[in-house]
């Protein structure tokens, strides 16, 4: 059998549930491995193909939502309507989402793992690929950070694209120097006020409350072109802005937070959304 591979695909950014860290947003780098017969052209799969075809699925299948284990036991959800469910956190608490359909991946799982989600994309992409090729192996792993770093999730109402779901996410770097000198303290600070939390907008929060468990709510709610969304999270597990979530518009946050703190200090915050990508503001 002959292999093709193709490291560094793509990056799957997207948000998953689980009972104990709620929910996390995440960043996964994709390598792929084809094995098969050669074709008429003597390749396994034409490289041309493999972005228009393979990372396409992956995008389409994973990328930009949220991804909840249908085996969890505090998954639960009313069948009159079906487009919400809510999700047992194991200090008691709970997660309330409702969204359109495109923007779920259910797995058929009790976690969520790399393993599984690669094997859900396996399927999937056999079902596309031509006929000589009879193996897919999908490696799906987290970049390798030397430093600080943490797990957000938010939506934009505004953007056009998937972006616009109300629950997807990143595992982000930052970097945060002062008078010219990368200050680590500073970083390690961020990264653990961001640990697994949820960047909200105060434009769209609708609703404060709490709950019959003595836990205090606070419930998101918008309109895109995608449809309507709605979260409904702990509020301790919630950051909020008075602007959108953009990582332009949080790396702006967090340089003004830390000017505020230093006022004679200068200040250069390089945010990370995901791999690779993001926003630097400097004040």
């Amino acid at each position: 059998m002959n292999h093709l591979f193709v490291d560094n695909l793509t990056v799957i950014d997207f948000a998953y549930l689980e009972p104990t860290r709620g929910l996390v947003g995440e960043s996964w780098i994709a390598d792929v491995v084809l094995g098969g017969d050669l074709d008429d052209q003597g390749m396994v799969f034409d490289f041309s193909n493999v972005k228009r075809t393979i990372k396409r699925v992956i995008d389409e299948r994973v990328d930009h939502r949220l991804v909840v284990p249908r085996g969890y036991e505090g998954l639960s959800w009313n069948e009159e309507e079906p487009d919400t469910f809510h999700w047992a956190l194991t200090d008691g608490s709970e997660i309330i989402h409702r969204s359109p359909d495109e923007a779920v991946v259910w797995l058929s799982a009790e976690r969520v793992v790399p393993s599984v989600v690669a094997s859900l994309l396996e399927h999937e992409l056999k079902a596309v690929l031509p006929a000589n090729v009879t193996t897919v192996e999908i490696n799906l792993r987290e970049e390798v950070i030397e430093g600080a770093y943490y797990h957000y999730v938010h939506g934009l109402k505004k953007h056009l694209g998937n972006c616009q779901r109300i629950a997807h996410g990143h595992r982000s770097p930052i970097r945060i120097d002062r008078n010219g000198h990368r200050d680590h303290d500073l970083e390690r600070r961020w990264s653990k006020l961001w640990r697994d939390i949820y960047v909200g907008s105060e434009e769209d929060v609708v609703r404060r409350h709490v709950g019959n468990d003595g836990v205090r709510y606070v419930t998101f709610e918008y309109e895109a072109n995608q449809g309507e969304f709605a979260l409904t999270l702990p509020e301790d597990r919630v950051y909020m802005l008075d602007t959108d979530t953009t990582v332009e518009l949080i790396a702006a946050h967090i340089a003004d937070k830390l000017k505020l703190e230093f006022p004679t200090d200068t200040i250069r915050v390089k945010a990370y959304e995901g791999v690779g990508k993001g926003a630097i503001a400097a004040r």
